[in-house]
């Protein structure tokens, strides 16, 4: 079974994760990895952190001569903001750690602060908010570009683009020509493919930038030529929409997911909504006259391009604070600010992206999966002669 777990607090000494069940032989690019990062830290609205931070990948175990090995994948990735943080988060108490501490105690509506307080009996959020920070998804991010340089062995792709921020939305459906010349960019706004699209959604962060507010939006992944038949129908957790759907709400600040046109087709009779059969007898091959499902049904794949929305809400770090209750005094206060972003939609495509890759090659390997990437690939191309013959 492909796993994996991350460690590592937002100022802390680095992030760690480590993936376990990739088979061995897959060509694995630091370059690639290093890539997929730093289109994590793009896109307008993001916050000084990004300033300090230039996320770049160690691998320390499980690839030898560019290529996986068949054991667990160590990955570290440094924080540069660690030595703004030495006496404040040390990993031994020394004499007089007390006054360089910096507590949090007003916690923020929204995040983690107050409800992680309460259950683990701290009495200073600091230590919850270090772990629940959006930082530790640098570490999801390069773990997904390990996933994906195993899909695209498959021929397999996974990109995202920006379809809302705030009330504005993009509403046509992205051509995947356009998704790849997204993903190839050098710069990046706000991850539109629509030009006049983007400059809306920009207005609207610039208002939110004025006013001391943060922005939230919708973020869709696509994963293009993804074979039919991963996850399963037969149980409650095989199922593959529900899988992608918690890997995608497991984000943070994310509040909901979309496979497909779920929103629609709630608000459609049945005859608009489910995407009717058709056969290509030169191909030998079923195809739909529609993608409304997203690319699933019954939780599984069916051959079309799978579709899978993230909404995210505002972030909950404002410059211009609410009201909350200091922890300490128990008396009215404003919340606490953190350093932090305005807007963080099109960081959030890019974690979606390695979500989604993650869980399409979980169900791969659950389905084709051997020691090494020759087995696997021997497995897979005797399924596609299989669903040919059918």
């Amino acid at each position: 079974m492909l796993r994996f777990e991350t460690a590592g607090e937002s100022h802390g000494e680095c992030l760690v994760a480590t993936l376990t069940g990739l088979p061995a032989g897959i060509p694995v690019s630091l370059d690639a990895i290093n890539r997929e990062l730093w289109r994590r830290q793009q896109g307008y609205g993001r916050g000084g952190r990004m300033k300090i931070e230039t996320d770049q990948v160690e691998i320390v175990a499980g690839v030898r001569h560019s290529k996986t090995i068949g054991s667990p994948i160590g990955i570290i990735i440094r924080n540069k903001d660690w030595k703004n943080w030495t006496e404040a988060l040390p990993v031994e108490d020394i004499d007089g750690a007390e006054d360089k501490r910096k507590p949090v105690t007003r916690p923020r509506p929204g995040h983690a602060d107050l409800s992680g307080s309460l259950k683990y009996n701290f009495h200073d959020a600091r230590y919850i908010l270090e772990r629940a920070s959006a930082r530790e998804t640098a570490a999801r991010v390069a773990v997904g570009a390990l996933a994906k340089a195993f899909l695209e062995q498959f021929e397999i792709r996974i990109l995202s683009h920006i379809i809302g921020v705030g009330e504005v939305r993009f509403t046509r459906q992205a051509g995947w020509d356009e998704l790849v010349a997204l993903s190839e960019k050098t710069e990046v706004l706000l991850a539109c493919v629509d030009p006049e699209v983007e400059k809306q959604m920009k207005e609207v962060v610039d208002q939110a930038y004025r006013t001391g507010d943060t922005v939230g939006g919708v973020f869709e992944v696509i994963a293009h030529n993804v074979p039919p038949g991963l996850g399963s129908h037969i149980t409650w957790d095989s199922r593959l929409d529900g899988r992608l759907a918690q890997a995608i709400v497991s984000m943070q600040a994310v509040k909901g997911a979309e496979v497909g046109f779920a929103a629609e087709g709630a608000a459609s009779f049945g005859s608009r909504v489910q995407d009717t059969i058709h056969y290509n007898r030169e191909e030998r091959r079923f195809t739909r006259g529609a993608n409304r499902a997203g690319g699933l049904e019954g939780g599984m794949t069916n051959g079309q391009d799978v579709l899978v929305r993230g909404f995210l809400k505002p972030i909950s770090t404002l410059r211009r604070p609410l009201e909350s209750v200091d922890i300490a005094t128990r008396e009215p206060a404003l919340a606490a600010y953190e350093r932090s972003d305005v807007c963080v939609v099109p960081a959030a495509g890019v974690i979606g992206e390695a979500m989604v890759a993650i869980v399409l090659a979980q169900a791969f390997l659950e389905k084709f999966g051997g020691d090494s990437l020759d087995e696997t690939r021997r497995n897979f191309d005797g399924y596609l002669e299989q669903v040919k013959n059918f």
